[in-house]
């Protein structure tokens, strides 16, 4: 029975997936250190829909988050590119 409200679920859903466009980040220096750095553990779509609500202080500490409790192989220098590309361009 789950099996089969499942598979309905997912049926249902199919449209709305088929409609998704992808996310492209704003074209400017350090695009391509957050595509590849943040792009490789989620969608870059969080970027933009929490755009609003950080500031240059808070996409530090998101980027010092992802490093110390999600381990993030994020270099001090790939570190600092993101948070500028960040602050700079979606900075809310």
């Amino acid at each position: 029975m789950l099996r089969y409200l499942t598979a309905a679920l997912l049926l249902a859903a199919a449209p709305a997936l088929a409609d998704e466009q992808p996310v492209a980040l704003k074209d400017a220096p350090g695009r391509e250190t957050v595509e590849s750095n943040c792009g490789a553990c989620h969608s870059v779509d969080y970027i933009v829909m929490n755009s609003p609500f950080l500031d240059a202080a808070k996409w530090q500490g998101e980027v010092t988050k992802m490093i110390k409790a999600y381990g993030a192989s994020i270099g001090p220098e790939d570190a600092k590119a993101i948070t500028d590309y960040l602050a700079a361009n979606y900075g809310g």
